[in-house]
């Protein structure tokens, strides 16, 4: 049995709890067994090596030296990393080589909560099979991301609230290695009732079974 380590906590306006027991159903619906922490202190624990999947569901928070570097030779040694929003890719802003595994870190959100679509770039990708261009009505995240991502789908900024970067192409969903490990990242979920858009979920849903081990 594949099993997964959720870690929640950070900034309540992202609903962590309530986010994680969410992907916590989603995984044991999938076959894992589940382990559920609120608090970085789990990344210490060396048995993180064995496990198949990592979930941080952490925005804005702060982790100790031990802990991102249990964290990362972990998924360097071929555990699969796997997130959304600011809960993965706004989680440790102080921490370099934390952003360089997840591949991305949030820089803006222009114009709060607003409606945008999120357009599919690899549809014969598993994780995108079926899935094709649609409406989302979140934040719009303006991201710092690390060219050897995979881009699976993006998203372009019209420039109603900054003009600077109008038509700029923005990835949404991307996957990427991290030594021997896969990593999955959506910037889609910023709240829990998210996950009742069908396209949000999937591709979520998918892309952590693409990040995980075989069991």
């Amino acid at each position: 049995m594949r099993e997964a380590l959720i870690v929640w906590g950070g900034w309540s306006g992202h609903e962590p709890e309530q986010c994680a027991n969410i992907v916590r159903d989603m995984l044991e619906e999938e076959g894992f067994k589940v382990y559920v922490h609120d608090t970085t202190e789990a990344f210490a624990d060396p048995g993180i090596k064995d496990m198949h999947l990592i979930v941080p569901v952490t925005s804005m928070s702060k982790i100790e030296k031990e802990e991102v570097n249990m964290l990362t030779a972990a998924v360097k040694g071929g555990v699969g990393l796997g997130g959304f929003h600011g809960g993965m890719c706004d989680a440790f802003r102080e921490v370099p080589e934390y952003q360089f595994m997840c591949g991305g870190q949030w820089v803006a959100h222009p114009g709060d909560i607003i409606d945008y679509h999120v357009d599919v770039t690899k549809p014969d990708d598993p994780i995108m099979e079926g899935i094709s261009r649609f409406p989302y009505h979140s934040e719009q995240y303006y991201m710092h991301v690390d060219p050897s991502n995979e881009v699976l789908a993006t998203t372009t900024f019209t420039g109603e609230h900054a003009e600077w970067i109008d038509g700029t192409v923005m990835p949404v969903v991307w996957k990427r290695r991290y030594g021997q490990g896969r990593v999955f990242f959506s910037a889609l979920g910023h709240i829990a009732s998210e996950f009742a858009v069908p396209e949000m979920k999937t591709i979520l849903r998918r892309g952590l079974n693409w990040a995980a081990r075989e069991a």
